[in-house]
């Protein structure tokens, strides 16, 4: 991946940088490897004994030859390479990451081949290369010691030897160094005597490596298999060893970009090549054995993981496997890159290492027969386990699917096909899932499954029988199998041809023989593979390059120079992302949301920025490159939003690229010659991989033509520095900012591969510790910052708008960030979810205390203040285990990863998220027996801080409960308040209401008559109100409230203050206000009405919210514009056309945002400020509103009247001389206005006034009903001159303003439109 940027600058071009030898120190003989004492100091800490007292033992229950001992770096060539020093620990941990294994002549001896990589600090990579293979032990000394080590483990071993332990870490151990089963060792006889110094031969294994700054697998994998090979060969090779190594090491350059290199190994000449500077960079890990362990699919779904960086832990027997598979992903993920810990291969001291708490790509090996469900993670709500061998893969809870994901696994099989490979190999993938239906389960057990998934390949022709790799696999069975052998020679005898086998062994032989243009057949293996490997990337590429061609567009170039970007980048927004996503097409929307939230995209992105004043990363290079080019074909135009899927259109010319470079070599670099050394030296014994000669290797020719080359270019380099350094910002200071930047805590790449003292792991630990703390600022600060909206904006702070969809990934990353500083330093594990394990053991520790509370009265946890608006409210208590029983009590939630999410969600909700972890967390002695001392909530003031940030998130509203859990059944308590200063303030009718939110409405609602409750205010004045609580599925927020009642009995008159309604889950309240009569024959003769609703700010939070959004139709202005009090305030022409302006002006841009975050219609409609009330204003605006024979007259009088006439003037044939658009209007007027008078519905006159505007808005009439009226001769009777609706100018005004809403489709709620027949 970022191999070049390890090449460029200083590192000279050499193929090689070292050449280092690993295995058994004869010196120090056999020592055991740390781990035991590793393991000892961890059970040690974890039962809080002094660890580093621990008795540092052997381990004698294992027998001796399944134990690891120390390897040592035995040489290295040369001895230190300036530009990339050489790690002794690092490369001593990868090359043998299990330490020394030994065998006896009766066991499998094959050599192995493996790969590693070192990430530095800066995430440059070095790659290493091991061919590892037996030789055989001479020293007396070694051998004795085995043979007196298995005479104690003979001595010691009794049956009830084994302890079993608690420590999920010690699990983990156990279940990697478990003994093979009795079927995969190769002699059970030899199990009972083991070894035995006088019958048996001591074989010891001894590791090769090549390090190199660039992934050449096939070419170092080659050469270190022909360099073993001329050891065991019969003859000698024909120069010395050292010849070889000097020549790989000095003499063969790296293939500039764009060319290929021919080099020569001991027996046959080797070839490599390297992409050009337009091309994908260098990725030589087979891919196609990637997708032919995982299939198509899977891999996919690994990829998708690895993208919104989750923690991945690939697991298989064969070291190899493991980092074919993590390269192979890491490579897919151009242009982005990986950016936390990478170790494809985890040592076996570094098990400890699974604990951390941040987003990793790891490799662990599995040991024959172990089962994958005795394997405990410390962790697995965030993880994705990959099982290599096994075909199959667990997946974390609801994670999003990458966009188009069938046809692009449809694009793959197509390029899988050409190559003759199938794409569906592999195992459907699993979710992870509640502990009843655990892989542990007979059904599912991998061991077993493997073996089907085995059977299944070899009897399935049509899915795995074209898998070129493993024809000869199947070949070899089919020969080496006696019966079948007898089978197929009778077939041919009666004259039948199996003809599958045939048509093998004849594909098998055609391919020994193809190499065309005289290549051999491991050459044309390696060019089917390159040709394989690039199409394969370019089809992911193309996506990327679909999916963000415009990306460059939302990138925010804010800083003048690099110096001040980089010490404010922490505080700058570098990407517009509710813009950008509010630009794509919404099946996207889902992973895109969370992919622009996470590490590897904040560096693409500043990476670019960072690209307007220095050299272009390489990876953003190419990709600018091609996105330009896609441009210039016009393939998809900026504004073009489409989620069809576009094809890749240059697998053809990727492929041909490779090609070219491999038929025409364009370098061949010196062969390997005879150095000076002395007579003599050089020879070894056969079999045994000698010393090699140090002064000959430690120092590389000088008269190399390409070598002088490099220091010309070098001494220019440094020159060129040396100039731009006094001008520049001093260089380590830069430097330092550049990592604090580009790392923004998340600089921990790899753990330091060293000896693993406590100290060590304790520093590792504070690192995390370190790391979570400042996750969880950056984070809190995003959702404040994205969720404080203008405000926020004008103090500065980034963009103003987020999407539902923005913040409901904010929400699901802090979710995951809880759980990862839960999981850190987890004694035991229990379930999934380490933040609801807590929660439980916390519950039933408070259900105990409660119970014996239960005997002697105590008082309850502290309850929030009341307002006056809370009087008639019982108020809710504050208990987290409360809000845990509910969770517990939702059906919907089947995991408990999912349990602890949606506590989560609940707790931010009802702003209690801080104080429920701060109450959670006091419990120390829970705590205690829960932690390790190292581990993130043991660490106080990190705590302290945690808390603090969270804390922070209560000053803004959060619906994330409410909003996600859409079908759950929630209490309602609905509280109708009377006007106190008015005795009537009882009914003897029986009320009713209908509660509506955004997701759907209660129905009506009969409240029963004996729910009359009485509270005392603090003068102790008593308050009668009607109280009632009634369940129904999740309403999401709540709109309106329809409130009525049947008018029967003699006290069938009501004045109603407000109605009250809370969410008793989530202690949501909204106030209604009405301030008005219910009741025949008073105020405007209603019997019901709909009343426009807000959120009740709880006292005590008044002072850190952000403003309300709308508010809805308060008392003051209900009374003021209708007859209660005529006396009110009454407002000026001007403001009346403010005010419509204002209204219509709300209509427009509420349609104008996302549809997630439009909000509620109804209130722009018909609360306060709405179009109703500013319409209300203008038709009351010199009104002669004096009571006739005292009887208050209504707008909706003026309207009835206006209509009658139009009617009767229509049967007098006054209209016939009016235009025909006109005769329609006034019909559609007069038939609206008796729909809505022949309503069944009992809605008052103001209410009728209402529901016209609305009607008229919603079906473009409004304009079209104003002429009429004001034409009809009863208006100066009605209204003054000096009204606004007898002003010819205004009314057209009026008219032109109202016509700009008719571009929108408005939909009106239910509750508003009930009864009406048009």
């Amino acid at each position: 991946m970022s191999g070049s940027s390890a090449v460029s600058g200083a590192a000279p071009c050499r193929f090689a940088h070292y050449f280092a030898v690993c295995g058994i120190d004869t010196e120090t003989g056999l020592e055991p490897d740390e781990l035991a004492a590793l393991y000892q100091w961890l059970e040690a800490d974890r039962q809080g004994r002094d660890p580093d007292t621990a008795a540092t033992g052997e381990n004698f229950e294992q027998s001796p030859l399944k134990r690891t001992f120390k390897s040592k770096v035995l040489a290295r060539y040369p001895q230190n390479v300036e530009w990339n020093p050489f790690d002794q620990d690092a490369v001593n941990m990868l090359c043998m990451p299990k330490g020394l294994s030994f065998r006896t002549q009766a066991d499998q001896r094959d050599p192995q081949f493996h790969s590693f990589i070192i990430t530095r600090e800066d995430g440059s990579r070095t790659y290493g290369f091991v061919h590892t293979f037996y030789e055989e032990v001479t020293s007396p000394q070694i051998c004795s010691a085995m043979h007196t080590l298995y005479q104690m483990h003979n001595a010691e071993s009794t049956p009830s030897s084994s302890s079993s332990s608690s420590s999920s870490m010690d699990s983990l151990a156990s279940s990697l160094d478990e003994a093979d089963s009795p079927a995969s060792s190769a002699s059970s006889s030899r199990r009972a005597g083991g070894y035995d110094s006088s019958r048996d031969t001591l074989y010891v294994s001894k590791a090769l490596c090549l390090i190199t700054p660039m992934p050449f697998m096939h070419a170092c994998r080659r050469f270190l298999s022909q360099l073993h090979r001329a050891v065991t060969a019969d003859t000698a090779p024909p120069l010395p060893l050292e010849s070889y190594v000097h020549n790989i090491l000095y003499e063969v350059p790296l293939p500039a970009p764009g060319r290929s290199l021919k080099f020569h190994g001991v027996y046959e000449p080797i070839v490599c090549q390297r992409p050009g500077l337009a091309e994908l960079q260098l990725a030589d890990f087979p891919l196609a054995e990637a997708f032919t362990l995982l299939g198509a699919e899977n891999l996919v779904q690994v990829f998708t993981c690895t993208l919104l960086e989750m923690q991945i832990l690939l697991y298989s027997h064969d070291y190899q496997r493991l980092m074919t598979v993590a390269e192979g992903i890491t490579t897919l993920l151009f242009p982005f890159q990986w950016q936390h810990v990478y170790v494809p291969i985890l040592p076996a001291s570094l098990l400890h290492f699974l604990d951390a708490p941040v987003p990793y790509l790891m490799g662990l090996q599995s040991k024959e027969g172990t089962d994958r469900s005795k394997l405990e993670l410390p962790q697995e709500a965030n993880l994705c386990f990959v099982d290599i061998d096994n075909h199959y893969i667990e997946l974390p809870e609801d994670f999003p699917q990458f966009p188009n994901k069938t046809e692009l696994i449809q694009e793959l099989g197509e390029v899988l096909l050409s190559f003759g490979l199938s794409a569906n190999t592999g195992a459907p993938p699993r979710t992870r899932t509640s502990p009843s239906s655990a892989p542990g389960s007979t059904p599912s057990t991998p061991g077993r499954e493997r073996k089907t998934v085995a059977l299944r390949q070899l009897e399935d022709d049509g899915r795995n029988g074209n898998l070129a790799v493993e024809e000869l696999a199947v070949l070899e069975l089919l020969q080496g199998n006696a019966t079948l052998e007898r089978l197929q020679a009778l077939t041919k005898r009666t004259g039948v041809t199996v003809a599958r086998v045939d048509a093998l062994r004849a594909g098998v032989k055609a391919q020994g023989t193809e190499g065309q243009g005289g290549r051999t057949a491991a050459e044309e293996e390696e060019l089917r593979n390159a040709k394989l490997n690039v199409q394969l990337r370019e089809v992911f590429a193309s996506r990327f390059t679909t999916m963000f061609a415009d990306y460059e567009a939302f990138v925010i170039q804010s800083a003048p120079d690099l110096e001040s970007w980089l010490t404010n980048r922490e505080q700058m927004h570098n990407f517009d992302k509710a813009s950008f996503l509010s630009d794509q097409p919404e099946p996207y929307l889902p992973f895109l949301s969370h992919f622009i939230e996470t590490q590897m995209f904040a560096t693409f992105i500043d990476n670019k920025i960072m690209s307007q004043w220095e050299e272009k990363e390489p990876l953003l290079r190419v990709f600018d490159a091609r996105i330009d080019k896609a441009r210039l074909y016009n393939v998809r135009a900026p504004s073009h939003r489409s989620s069809s899927y576009q094809r890749c259109s240059i697998l053809k010319e990727s492929a041909q690229a490779i090609e070219q470079r491999l038929m025409k070599i364009d370098h061949t670099a010196i062969h390997p010659h005879l150095l000076d050394m002395k007579i003599g030296q050089g020879k070894y014994a056969q079999g045994f991989f000698p010393k090699l000669q140090a002064d000959v290797l430690n120092a590389g020719p000088t008269n190399n033509k390409w070598s002088h080359r490099t220091a010309t270019a070098q001494r220019r380099k440094d020159r060129h520095r040396q100039q731009t350094e006094h001008l520049a910002l001093d260089n380590d200071l830069k430097e330092k900012y550049m990592q604090e930047a580009r790392s923004l805590g998340k600089n921990l790449r790899q753990p330091k591969l060293s000896d693993l003292s406590p100290a060590v792991i304790a520093q590792t630990n504070w690192k995390f510790v370190e790391g979570l703390l400042k996750e969880c600022r950056m984070k809190t600060k995003r959702m404040l910052v994205e969720k404080m909206g203008r405000e926020a904006v004008e103090l500065g702070h980034g963009e103003a708008n987020i999407t539902g969809l923005e913040e409901n990934t904010l929400i699901a990353s802090l979710c995951d960030l809880l759980e990862r500083i839960w999981s850190h330093g987890l004694q035991v594990k229990q379930g999934k979810s380490a933040l609801w394990s807590h929660l439980l053991h916390y519950q039933a520790r408070e259900e105990k205390l409660e119970q014996q509370q239960a005997e002697s009265p105590v008082s309850q946890v502290p309850e929030r203040r009341k307002s006056e608006g809370f009087l008639a409210m019982p108020s809710l208590r504050v208990s987290l285990i409360q809000d845990m029983r509910h969770i517990q009590s939702m059906s919907e939630i089947k995991t408990d990863v999912g349990r602890a999410r949606a506590w989560i969600r609940l707790s931010l909700e009802k702003k209690l998220l801080s104080q429920h972890l701060k109450q959670l967390l006091s419990r120390q002695a829970l705590t205690k027996k829960l932690y390790k001392r190292y581990a993130f909530l043991r660490c106080e003031e990190e705590k302290e801080q945690f808390l603090f940030h969270l804390l922070s998130l209560n000053a803004v509203d959060y619906f994330c409960f409410t909003s996600v859990f859409t079908t759950i059944m929630i209490p309602y308590r609905v509280v109708i308040i009377p006007i106190k200063k008015l005795s009537n303030a009882m009914t003897t009718s029986n009320p009713w209401v209908c509660v509506s939110g955004e997701l759907g409405d209660s129905g009506i609602m009969q409240i029963p008559k004996n729910v009359l409750e009485m509270t005392f205010d603090s003068a102790f004045r008593p308050h009668t109100h009607i109280s009632a609580l009634f369940k129904c599925q999740n309403l999401g927020k709540l709109t309106t409230v329809q409130l009525g009642h049947d008018n029967a009995g003699l006290l069938a008159k009501w004045l109603v203050d407000c109605v009250m309604v809370r969410n008793e889950i989530t202690g949501h309240t909204y106030r209604f206000p009405c301030g008005r009569w219910l009741g025949k024959g008073v105020d405007d003769g209603s019997l019901e009405r709909v009343l426009i609703g807000e959120l009740v700010v709880p006292s005590g939070e008044e002072d850190c919210r952000t403003p309300p959004l709308q508010r809805s139709p308060s008392q003051t202005r209900r009374i003021s514009i209708t007859s209660l009090s005529g006396r009110g305030y009454k407002p000026t022409s001007a403001q009346i056309q403010e005010a419509i302006g204002e209204s219509v002006n709300n209509i427009i841009k509420h349609f104008h945002k996302p549809e997630k975050e439009r909000g509620s219609l109804t209130v722009l409609l018909c609360g306060e400020n709405s179009l109703v009330a500013a319409l209300e204003q203008f038709f009351h605006h010199g009104f002669k509103s004096a009571r006739l024979f005292q009887k208050t007259v209504f707008v909706w009088d003026f309207v009835e009247k206006a209509v009658a006439y139009m009617e009767s003037a229509d049967q007098m044939g006054d209209l016939q001389e009016t235009a025909e658009p006109l005769g329609m209007t006034c019909q559609s007027l007069c038939h609206y206005v008796n729909s809505i008078n022949s309503t069944p519905r009992n809605i008052g006159k103001d209410g009728k006034f209402q529901l016209l505007v609305c009607l008229g808005a919603r079906d473009r009439l409004l304009p079209q009903w104003l002429p009429l009226l004001v034409e009809c001769p009863l208006i100066s009777r009605m209204y003054e001159d000096t009204a606004l609706l007898r002003d010819r100018s205004t009314v057209s005004a009026l008219i032109a303003v109202l016509e700009t809403i008719h571009d929108f489709p408005i939909t009106l709620e239910a509750s508003l439109v009930k009864g009406i027949d048009l």
